[in-house]
């Protein structure tokens, strides 16, 4: 069944259970106003007028609500519903007429009044935010319900100018419960009508409340090795589930799911288990996990029964957890059985083994102690009558030191400190202020679970008891008497009388319970009611330890471990680093380890970055003019292929050392990639020679069939012969479809990347007498990186980029370089409906980081002693996770901030991410990382067909380019030639221009180099595009057509060179021709000059006459000669006429932008000449040229392709030819050869 399928099926089985559960809702009528007086209590009260049962919403009686004491050191409010509801909602409100309320408070529930547990809502949030008047009513919708029977409400923080003043209502509905009691030996076994129950589907759903940690609560087997087991487990929820595997049912290599923690706290959890033949899902309160259960077939077939609660026989076949279940259960049902409600009836389906149906509740009440430099518990050391004394109590606790218990022994200064000291149990006898005598047990007593303690004397010995490990003993030099108080879990402040007490290095924080001296119990009530000892920083009646693991927000495999406070993640091993192991520790591409200064080999890329793809390793092959990254496979040797027809075809599928993730995001990133296919034949045909039906192809990497070999368009069933006119046989499109005896080859090379890599090839015509194939397909290669030099400018105010809402819940990473002369403005902005994120240029020299996930605005803030819209290059980098958020600018200090360890983690968006919203430049990258961005700069004006000028004979416009690198990275000549092999051999030039005169010098690039681009009119008016990038050859021109352009009239020309190709737009018509050479018609062109007017000059992305007209004042601009605006030019007709880029480079079009970036970042110096170039200049220019090339070796190779600029690196065009171009012009380049 498709995966599709069994998700519809799953996602049905989850609506039906829903919808079950709650077909009794509309859950939220008020349940306090019907209460009656002694439903209501509370720690105290002011007065009788306000008294706690005046606390109802919009009452007016008494004194308008309830007030306690003012010396109340822990107030809180107790509601008894009379019997257990389903609570959804609660209100609160100050008291009527006064100026008290509370704006801050906690909800505690519990089925006895008793044992009181925290609600939290979403991200662990246990704080509730109340009023801020006295009459205003605030109201919370829970996001999930409470059953219970009491409700506590307890203040934490109140009008500061009153006092606490509370008016409450609860919401919700009646809850109706069957429920069953197990006392450690007792099950309910549910016999089934035959003698074996086979099921594809399953959906069983109960809620439990444990006294114990372990405990069976469901277990059923079948003989074929068929079995399920729901167990507790170190109070964590276990599931164990096999299909129809015989191998699993008696070895020890069973794997449980486990989800969930702290489940023995004595309190109501609910467990949803859905199965679907082997997807399951398991949910635990309001946790799910998904998962795919092992063996071999799709139905649990368990035989005669179902046991709850335990396993009736000892020792019975496939059990592997024997402790049967202590607690309760409530509302069992086994695919819409109630199986309560038949032991109820007794049923004779039910065997009911010592189970009642009512659940008694334990007076197991714990204590907290929040401080771990504060809190501590003072109690009585009663006497004993035999002498000495004996101590017993449990705790549970996340923190690895605390102190325990502390006692000044008869004979002073001497004292015995129990603790908990890295993570053991440790006895100090203190003899005086140098001398001690320690012993330990125990290993991972901070692991959260309860664990109980003892100390005891006799004679001359201590003894040191852990649970039920072997006891410590120490011997004393005296018999062992107490002083007068026992001090729990830390000491007072040193200022207090029994200065002895000292925290050896932390007090205890965790949960207490169980306290016993000298085998008396302690009632902990009459220490809260302050009759009995003393505390400070105590929470009664409530364990408030909490799993900050669950969910584990350690990202990427990384290792969750926590204190009471915090949680810690282990990044070992798992390739990245960060509070939360977000950022890897490997760059993103082969391209970004040149950059670094690498040279070739095996390298770990992370193509996603901070994404969820870990890392992978290739080859960098930084030998060549581009950077190579290579991707292997499982068969890079030539395989020979005999016997396979259509009917069985030889089938090979590629493993390579990426995953298939890993393989689209490189292949996403990459600007280019190819991949070779080795392909000779004999008498095996590609193609039938009938109908054309394949007879071979392979997969690509969506898992679609691919019939084409080699270099040709997707989709057209041909060889690269064919593209080339070189088949053997011209009447067929491949080589091999000739079905010749001798050998014969089509080897091509794959380059639409959307397709690659190749993940299987299926050859079917090699059955024949004579007949075979021998392949080879070759690793997958790519080069380039889009994400590296993306550059966006911002040239007015109103300027922005927008994109998808950022996904930035739980991490997010933002990094970018910036330039501006802006004295403020935002980098980037996303909102939410509360929530938002904000990067900003604050001030001239402030970078501020602002976001807010629901617990206030936070700001961090770099300041510069130097301004920051110095138009050069900096750096900032702003990252923020559930631990931490940080901000980085330059090479200053970073700005760090640890998050709250109680508050909202989740930064929730809805809106669209705006980028240079306010002015400011940017440009973005993946991961939102953004890497260039050129504020206010001339020469990148994001309209660049705006500007007409007139000129005459002895006026020009010179614009100079500038290199960003070099002053970004603060590094030196050897960074920029590092980047030199970054850039590609593409431009980009546009203009639109009228003249009579001829020759005319229209337009020239040049460098220091002696390498020059000139666009002129001939001595007829033809138009000629000089191209001379070797210093040691002639000049390369293209001439397109001879007819004269000098005619008045105004002419757009458009002019893409991409590699060794050159096309030319003029006006709306495409020509593209072999180059010829002459040197004297530039000189001629150079000097004449021009007469006439240019509008609309581009050169890539820049535009140099719009940037002399706006930017007169400008270091980057010379302006020769009497300019005159004019409106000669007009705008660039889009319904007419396509940039050549998009003609010529369609299916590379985000390369074309990569370079346009890439232009800037890595060229230094480079000059634009626009109109007159005087004959001295040029011949100067021409004889500088023929020098160099009679004085300077070669020092480029045939195929490199790079044009310099200034002194950065040489960029090289010859003749053009069609084999340099991609698949889709290779087929208009085709057509206009012929």
């Amino acid at each position: 069944m498709s995966s599709l399928a069994i998700a519809f099926n799953l996602t049905v089985l989850g609506v039906l259970s829903t919808a079950l559960a709650a077909s009794h809702y509309n859950c939220d009528g008020p349940l306090v106003s019907n209460l009656l007086q002694a439903s209501f209590e509370k720690s105290s009260q002011s007065s009788i007028s306000n008294a706690p049962h005046f606390a109802k919403l919009n009452r007016r009686d008494g004194a308008g609500g309830w007030s306690p004491q003012v010396t109340d050191r822990q107030p809180w409010l107790q509601l008894d519903l009379r019997d257990r509801m389903e609570v959804t909602a609660v209100a609160t409100q100050g008291r009527y007429g006064g100026s008290d309320w509370v704006s801050g408070y906690l909800l505690l529930f519990s089925d006895t009044g008793r044992a009181w547990k925290q609600y939290r809502q979403e991200d662990g949030v246990g704080r509730f935010v109340g009023n801020v008047n006295a009459d205003g009513v605030v109201h919370h919708k829970l996001s999930h319900s409470i059953r219970s029977r009491f409700l506590r409400f307890v203040p934490l923080d109140w009008n500061p100018s009153g006092w606490v003043g509370l008016r409450v209502e609860v919401y919700g509905c009646a809850y109706k419960s069957y429920v069953a009691d197990f006392d450690g030996r007792s099950s309910l076994l549910y016999r089934f009508n035959q003698k074996s129950m086979s099921t594809v589907k399953d959906v069983i759903s109960l809620s439990f409340k444990s006294r114990q940690a372990e405990g069976v609560l469901l277990h059923g087997e079948g003989q074929r090795g068929d079995y399920i087991t729901l167990e507790l487990h170190r109070g964590r929820l276990a599931l164990y589930l096999n299909l129809d595997d015989t191998r699993l049912r008696f070895s020890s290599g069973r794997v449980a799911v486990t989800l969930s923690s702290l489940l023995d706290d004595q309190h109501w959890h609910s467990v949803l288990i859905e199965r679907f033949n082997k997807q399951v899902n398991l949910t635990v309160d309001t946790h799910t996990q998904h998962f795919r259960t092992k063996g071999e077939g799709d139905s649990l077939e368990v035989d005669y029964e179902l046991s709850f609660g335990g396993i009736p026989l000892p020792g019975k076949p496939g059990t592997f957890l024997r402790k049967n279940f202590h607690g309760c259960i409530e509302n069992l049902y086994y695919n819409g059985i109630n199986i309560i409600d038949l032991a109820k009836r007794r049923k004779p389906q039910i065997y009911s083994g010592n189970v009642t149906f009512s659940c008694s509740e334990p007076q197991l009440v714990s204590t907290t102690f929040l401080s771990s430099s504060s809190s501590f518990l003072s109690l009585p050391a009663t006497l004993s009558a035999s002498g000495g004394f004996a101590v017993r109590f449990q705790f549970r606790t996340w923190n690895p030191d605390g102190l325990l218990l502390s006692t000044r022994l008869a004979l002073e200064p001497q004292r015995l400190e129990l603790q908990i000291s890295n993570s053991r149990l440790r006895l100090t006898h203190h003899m005086s202020a140098q001398q001690k005598e320690e012993v330990s047990t125990g290993h991972r007593v901070n692991d959260g679970l309860w664990h109980s303690a003892s100390l005891s004397s006799r004679g001359l010995q201590v003894t040191m008891t852990l649970d039920n490990e072997p006891s410590s003993t120490m011997e004393l030099g005296d018999h062992m008497e107490a002083g007068d108080s026992l001090y729990f879990g830390g000491c007072p402040s040193s200022s207090s009388s029994d200065s002895y007490c000292e925290n050896p290095t932390l007090a205890f924080q965790g949960c207490m319970r169980l306290f016993s001296i000298n085998s008396q119990p302690m009632d902990l009530n009459l220490v809260h009611q302050g009759r009995l000892g003393d505390y400070k920083e105590l929470q009664f009646d409530t364990c408030g330890i909490h799993d900050r693991c669950l969910p584990n927000f350690c990202e990427h495999g990384g290792q969750c471990s926590q204190s009471w406070s915090h949680f810690y993640c282990d990044c070992s091993g798992t390739g990245y680093t960060g509070a939360t192991c977000h950022n890897s520790i490997y760059e993103a591409s082969c391209e970004a380890y040149r950059l670094t200064g690498s040279s070739s080999g095996l390298f770990s890329i992370d193509p996603d970055g901070s994404g969820p793809l870990g890392p992978t390793q290739v080859y960098c092959n930084m030998t060549e003019n581009k950077v190579w990254t290579v991707v292997i496979h499982n068969s890079t040797d030539p395989v020979r292929v005999q016997g396979s027809t259509l009917q069985k075809p030889y089938i090979m599928k590629f493993n390579y050392s990426a995953s298939p993730e890993q393989l689209m995001a490189l292949v996403a990133r990459s600007e280019q990639c190819q991949q070779e296919v080795v392909y000779s034949c004999r008498k095996s045909r590609l193609f039938n020679t009938w109908d054309g039906s394949p007879l071979s192809w392979w997969v690509d990497q969506g898992g679609e069939r691919r019939t084409y070999w080699g270099g040709f368009l997707p989709g057209v069933q041909q060889c690269s012969c064919s593209l080339e006119e070189n088949c053997m046989d011209m009447n067929y499109f491949c080589n091999c479809d000739a079905d010749t005896d001798s050998w014969a080859n089509d080897t091509g090379v794959l380059s639409y990347k959307e397709h690659l890599p190749v993940s299987e090839i299926v050859i079917g015509d090699t059955n024949r007498t004579g007949s075979e194939a021998l392949y080879r397909i070759g690793p997958l290669r790519c080069y380039g990186d889009k994400s590296v030099w993306n550059a966006a400018s911002f040239y007015q105010e109103s300027s922005y980029l927008h994109f998808p809402t950022l996904q930035a819940e739980l991490s997010a990473d933002i990094s970018f370089y910036f330039k501006t002369s802006a004295p403020s403005g935002v980098f980037l902005e996303n909102v939410g409906l509360k929530d938002f994120i904000r990067v900003e240029l604050s001030s001239p020299s402030v970078v501020t980081f602002s976001f807010d996930v629901g617990n206030g605005l936070v700001d961090l803030a770099v300041k510069s002693h130097v301004p920051l819209n110095d138009r050069q290059w900096h750096y900032v980098r702003a990252e923020r996770s559930v631990k931490e958020a940080s901000l980085q600018v330059d090479q200053l200090p970073l700005r760090f901030l640890e998050a709250p360890s109680e508050g909202h983690l989740r930064l929730r968006l809805n809106s669209q991410l705006f980028v240079g919203r306010t002015g400011l430049s940017l440009s973005l990258n993946s991961q939102l990382v953004l890497q260039y961005v050129c504020p206010n700069d001339p020469s990148s004006l994001p309209v660049p067909t705006e500007v007409s000028v007139s000129f005459n004979r002895e006026s020009s416009v010179t614009y100079t380019f500038q290199e960003p690198f070099s002053v970004m990275q603060n590094r030196s000549f050897q960074a920029s030639s590092v980047y030199r092999g970054n850039s590609r051999a593409r431009e980009n030039m546009a203009f639109i221009f009228m003249t009579t005169q001829s020759p005319a010098m229209l337009l020239t690039v040049s460098t220091f180099s002696q390498q020059y681009i000139a666009v002129i009119l001939a001595r007829n008016g033809s138009l000629q595009i000089w191209y001379h990038l070797h210093v040691d050859r002639r000049p390369d021109v293209f001439s397109p057509r001879p007819s004269s352009l000098a005619d008045g009239h105004l002419h757009r020309i458009r002019i893409h060179r991409e590699g060794k190709d050159v096309y030319l737009q003029v006006s709306n018509g495409y020509i593209y021709k072999r180059c010829e050479n002459f040197d004297e018609e530039v000189m001629q062109a150079g000097s004449k000059g021009f007469i006439g007017c240019l509008s609309s000059v581009q050169f890539n992305h820049m535009a140099p006459l719009k940037a002399a007209l706006l930017n007169r004042g400008s270091s980057l601009v010379s302006v020769r000669g009497h300019l005159v605006e004019s409106n000669c030019g007009a705008p660039a007709d889009s319904t007419t006429s396509h940039p050549l880029s998009d003609q010529a480079a369609k299916t590379n079009k985000d390369n074309v932008s990569l370079h346009d970036s890439a232009v800037i970042g890595g060229v230094v110096s480079a000059v634009i000449f626009i109109t007159l170039c005087v004959v001295v200049v040029m011949t100067r220019f021409l004889y500088q040229h023929r020098q160099a090339r009679r004085d300077t070796s070669i020092k480029e190779k045939e195929h490199q392709t790079n044009l310099e600029i200034a002194s950065t690196i040489l960029m090289v065009i010859t003749v053009p030819r069609c084999s340099a171009l991609g698949m889709v012009e290779k087929a208009q380049c085709k057509g206009l050869l012929r």
